[in-house]
């Protein structure tokens, strides 16, 4: 944060949108927010994150030629404490979907109200996600198409992995009872969060939920 407020960065190749955006921030809640840069090119977000120690990145997922999705890709495995706010033109719910699974926080449509994005953007800051009803659906839907496959595909290291990241274990300690150095639990974990198709560990912790694996299901313990 700066001066008490969060800091804000902007990543969209249509200036004039950013221009209009950083405005309306600065005009509706400016003790809030200071928007503190804006970039037109995906290349140059990391960097631009880093050099405003930036709260929340605002990323447009038309991004030419680099693309949204892997913008947010680099800009959370380089500072992950960045939470990214995901914007599109378009209604391509595997677009927005790609981008959760990048590590954005939330996501937005182009066509929202403008004058309602700063509820949003607490929200965020706040670390909780921003989702359109929709989106939640169609994310729901797909999961209960896709989830009778995902126990198959597990082995029986990888649910002992599962199971000790829903318990909020911290990396080393997973590592003693996996018996593998804390450089390859960590590699262990992105893998598995990978398999799972959860972009962080809360995300896993609550598919874990879904399908019992902490309340003795006899389908995990296999």
């Amino acid at each position: 944060m700066r001066d008490g407020r969060y800091v804000v960065v902007i990543v969209d190749d249509h200036a004039l949108f950013s221009q209009g955006l950083a405005l309306l921030l600065e005009s509706r809640a400016g003790d809030a927010f200071v928007v503190a840069g804006s970039t037109t090119a995906g290349e140059e977000a990391v960097a631009l994150v880093g050099r405003e120690a930036a709260d929340i990145a605002i990323v447009d997922l038309a991004l030419p030629p680099l693309g949204g999705v892997t913008t947010i890709r680099r800009l959370t495995a380089a500072y992950p404490a960045t939470k990214v706010l995901a914007l599109s033109g378009t209604e391509d719910m595997g677009l927005a979907a790609a981008a959760l699974r990048a590590g954005a926080t939330g996501f937005l449509g182009k066509s929202a109200d403008p004058e309602v994005l700063v509820a949003p953007l607490l929200t965020i800051a706040a670390g909780v996600r921003v989702l359109p009803a929709d989106l939640l659906d169609a994310l729901l839907a797909a999961g209960d198409r896709a989830g009778d496959g995902l126990l198959e595909r597990l082995d029986r290291r990888d649910l002992q992995l599962w199971e000790l990241l829903a318990r909020g274990l911290e990396t080393a300690e997973i590592a003693k009872p996996m018996l593998v150095s804390e450089r390859t639990a960590k590699r262990m974990i992105a893998a598995l969060l990978h398999k799972l198709g959860a972009a962080n560990r809360i995300e896993a912790a609550a598919l874990a939920g879904r399908y019992g694996l902490l309340d003795g299901n006899d389908r995990i313990r296999r």
